[in-house]
């Protein structure tokens, strides 16, 4: 796991003041990193035997759009809200200053589907739990999770408990 850490730039102070950034577009930018991850992710996907991709926007987009192409699946598309064109299902979720929601087409996940959750990132657990609730209530099935980064020193654990989550590199502290 660690030796992915080389291929994420740290970037002190971005977005504001006193935050430390992960960087993964150092990691899209070379090719023998993303080929690693991709592996690492693909090698999770296969053992969940998953049906479908479902990727958070928008980072989650190129790993999960890549990864459905290596596993030869589809990959539907979990996004905010009114960026979907045709009839969507939503579901609301906690930031640390107010709610956002995430939307799904309702046709995206079919009943019975092995759905696997890909995302550059997890934090707080909020995103990734509101596209679990939204594969549940089409009536999918979350397989698991796969993200590249895992924040460990964020509480996404006790919101994600009931899900198998698999992340690619950790970071213990901000």
């Amino acid at each position: 796991m660690e030796d992915l850490k080389k291929y994420i730039r740290n970037v002190p102070d971005f977005p504001k003041p006193g935050i430390l950034f992960y960087d993964i577009t150092t990691l899209l930018e070379s090719p023998e990193g993303l080929h690693m991850a991709l592996d690492r992710m693909e090698e999770y996907a296969k053992s969940k035997d998953v049906q479908t991709i479902v990727a958070i926007e928008s980072r989650g987009f190129i790993f999960g759009s890549a990864l459905a192409d290596r596993l030869g699946l589809g990959v539907a598309v979990a996004r905010k809200p009114g960026k979907l064109p045709y009839k969507t299902i939503s579901e609301e979720y906690e930031l640390e200053y107010g709610t956002d929601r995430l939307e799904l087409h309702e046709d995206a996940v079919r009943a019975g589907q092995r759905a696997l959750i890909v995302d550059d990132l997890i934090a707080t657990g909020g995103t990734i739990k509101a596209a679990c609730k939204l594969i549940e209530r089409l009536g999918g099935e979350v397989a698991g999770v796969s993200v590249v980064i895992d924040l460990a020193f964020l509480p996404w654990r006790e919101a994600l408990k009931k899900y198998d989550v698999n992340y690619l590199v950790s970071y213990d502290s901000e």
